[in-house]
């Protein structure tokens, strides 16, 4: 356990966390909304610090990443936690868990530097779940990285608060953001979070150079097509028509089996020429 960055002391023991915009009350014994961050005692800890979950080498295409470092592989680590509550996540057996629900690593920061040397990997990536309600974790190891010449990538929904995300971006050299919906009302519906702080992490993590890309989730029955050409537009008209775009089709996953069927490739290849007639200039279809 560490002590957590990022929140307040209240009154009878209680904290807020201000790492995300959920901003959780905690009361002492329990957890914020991501399940891995404890008050304990009045202190708030972050319970999976230095206990990945998840270990492998990848391609770094599989972030999704298709311009940064193409054809070369990357160590994928994730620990247990997510703030979002997305109903068909696709790695829900790590993000919407415990941490002691988990076999775990014992891995320290200094241990995974060790390990990318060992296997001759020059990319970190911190993925799977979501990397910043991990956050002490993914920034120690991230500054480590940086002092041993290695890059890092982060693969993550974007929904944090401004001063951890800019305090974090000077590590980062590439980013995949889930940008899942274009409407505020089915963010909250489908994910329990919201759209305007996704959108901000973008721009911020563009303002510090951050290699970007961004995926989008295509779940039959979850947007309109007018919504989707909204969200290009917005795209296209802020500065990210350049940004390479995935569009991923959906399998029925956790809470989204009953009714649900995968993405039809038809609507995928819809989707594609939209983003293209507003002017995005790399799209590229996902799980086809």
């Amino acid at each position: 356990m560490k002590e957590c960055l990022f929140y307040t002391k209240q009154e009878d023991e209680s904290v807020r966390c201000e790492l995300c915009p959920h901003h959780c009350l905690i009361r002492t014994g329990g957890t914020g909304l991501c399940r891995s961050r404890k008050n304990i005692n009045g202190k708030l800890l972050s319970m999976v610090y230095g206990q990945p979950c998840s270990l492998a080498i990848d391609p770094i295409e599989k972030k999704p990443l298709y311009f940064f470092h193409p054809g070369e592989e990357c160590l994928s680590l994730a620990c247990t936690g997510c703030n979002l509550r997305c109903k068909g996540c696709q790695n829900h057996e790590i993000s919407q868990v415990e941490h002691y629900d988990v076999e775990h690593y014992e891995l320290k920061p200094e241990e995974v530097i060790s390990l990318a040397i060992k296997y001759k990997q020059d990319i970190i990536a911190y993925t799977y779940t979501e990397p910043l309600t991990w956050y002490e974790y993914t920034f120690d190891c991230c500054r480590l990285a940086h002092e041993n010449n290695m890059k890092n990538v982060l693969v993550s929904a974007g929904y944090v608060n401004e001063q951890p995300l800019r305090q974090i971006a000077p590590f980062i050299d590439a980013a995949n953001i889930d940008l899942k919906y274009f409407n505020d009302e089915t963010y909250r519906r489908m994910s329990a979070a919201s759209l305007t702080p996704v959108l901000r992490t973008l721009e911020i993590l563009r303002e510090h150079h951050v290699w970007l890309e961004i995926t989008h989730l295509m779940i039959p029955g979850t947007e309109t097509e007018d919504e989707f050409r909204k969200m290009c537009v917005w795209l296209s008209d802020h500065g990210f028509q350049d940004t390479p775009l995935h569009l991923s089709r959906f399998f029925p996953r956790y809470r989204l089996t009953n009714g649900y069927s995968p993405t039809p490739i038809a609507s995928l290849q819809r989707a594609k020429q939209i983003a293209e007639e507003e002017g995005i200039s790399h799209v590229f279809l996902g799980n086809v």
